[in-house]
């Protein structure tokens, strides 16, 4: 058992939560790209 916290555990916790954060905003904004392209194609045919 370790009784010194150790820095790389918040530095790699850091690096996981900004990556992750950073998928998931190229994720949903890519959702979101593809939704008002849709919408764009639907209002285009009308």
């Amino acid at each position: 058992m370790r009784e010194a916290l150790d820095q790389w555990d918040f530095v790699i916790a850091a690096y996981a939560v900004g990556i992750l954060g950073t998928l998931a905003m190229i994720a949903w904004a890519w959702a979101d790209m593809k939704r008002a392209e849709k919408r764009r194609e639907e209002s285009r045919r009308k």
